[in-house]
């Protein structure tokens, strides 16, 4: 289960810096919207992004999250990809963290591809402050 001050940041208005790895190695990082449930930290992508083709290929992953307002508050998460969710049921999902981020009822830019619910299985959990 993860610890409830990281839930709380995944569930406020915080972000989160992803980074995958391309065949070759080379890491890739994005700033991502975040989420999580009981058990893992939650993104949403689509599949045609190359963040989802790495993390596809290659399910080891990083994700930063830090605190609004104060980035010396954050967590790393290190882990690996437990599930991915395609179609309507991340869509929705998109829209809800659309309304935490934007204030708006759906998610207001084009989408290009599917959407993927993402859910990142923690192996190592680093908290600062500890």
């Amino acid at each position: 289960m993860l610890d409830e001050r990281i839930r709380a940041l995944c569930k406020g208005e915080n972000y989160g810096v992803l980074t995958t790895l391309f065949p070759d190695g080379r890491p890739q990082s994005q700033v991502m919207w975040i989420d999580c449930d009981d058990d893992h930290v939650i993104i949403n992508t689509e599949v045609h992004r190359a963040k989802y083709k790495n993390l596809t290929a290659d399910p080891r992953v990083a994700i930063t999250i830090w605190k609004t307002g104060d980035p010396t508050s954050y967590f790393e998460v290190r882990g690996t990809v437990a599930g991915v969710v395609i179609g309507e049921e991340a869509k929705a999902h998109l829209d809800s963290l659309a309304q935490r981020y934007f204030k708006v009822d759906e998610y207001p830019y084009p989408i290009e591809s599917q959407r993927a619910i993402v859910r990142i299985a923690p192996d190592r959990i680093v908290a600062f402050p500890p």
